[in-house]
């Protein structure tokens, strides 16, 4: 875990996930085995965060195993990003992402298949 890295309570982490520095996971979120958190990665857990309900409906998102997240991106509430999949540096995740897809951009969309790429491509993606 890197420095200023701040994890709150409730969240389950899966084994050897990776988080750099300034990362914020809130609570309810789940991070599958290997998953790669970049720096600067901000996930965020309150769908309506001005709603009386807030405490009652927060939900993290949901990283799968192996699954990358590029520096200074954004996950909004309740979303899966699938296994495998490369989240390109500087998106904003809205939706839900495939397994082994490669998404960027704000909105994020999808731009690729995780497994057509050569590893120099998906490297530079996410730093």
């Amino acid at each position: 875990m890197g420095s200023g890295t701040v994890v709150e309570h409730h969240v389950k982490i899966g084994r050897g996930v990776r988080l750099h520095s300034q990362v914020f996971v809130p609570e309810y979120s789940i991070l599958e085995d290997e998953a790669w958190l970049g720096p600067n990665v901000v996930l965020t857990n309150a769908k309506y965060p001005q709603s009386q309900q807030v405490k009652s409906t927060l939900k993290g998102p949901h990283i799968k195993t192996f699954a990358k997240i590029g520096a200074n991106s954004t996950l909004l509430p309740g979303i899966t990003i699938g296994a495998h999949a490369l989240v390109g540096a500087g998106s904003v995740v809205t939706k839900d992402v495939p397994d082994y897809a490669v998404v960027s951009g704000n909105p994020a969309k999808v731009i690729n298949d995780i497994r057509d790429l050569p590893y120099e491509i998906a490297a530079e993606m996410i730093q």
